[in-house]
């Protein structure tokens, strides 16, 4: 699996995390390593936050949905700053 965002990078599904997933999850939002690294620096932008790419999935996934979220409350999870300077320099380049 080739991503920039090391967190979501499982290469090998665990059982009891997918029989929670297939028993609990309605729906899930494939996002872009671009998606990624917009969501990245809107973080940083607008929120003075500071994540790395799997923490900013799920804003890739919000604003790619924007229109079907549009009026409703959102809350999002954003976990993970363990992102390198290395990293933060392609994303902010690109």
């Amino acid at each position: 699996m080739e991503t920039a965002a090391d967190g979501l990078a499982t290469r090998v599904a665990f059982e009891l995390p997918q029989r929670i997933l297939w028993q609990l999850l309605d729906d899930f939002v494939l996002v872009s390593e671009d998606e990624i690294r917009k969501g990245l620096i809107l973080f940083i932008e607008k929120a003075h936050t500071l994540a790395e790419g799997a923490g900013a999935a799920p804003l890739a996934a919000a604003l790619k949905m924007r229109k079907q979220l549009l009026g409703q409350s959102v809350a999002l999870v954003l976990s993970g700053g363990n992102v390198t300077v290395e990293e933060l320099r392609n994303a902010l380049a690109k």
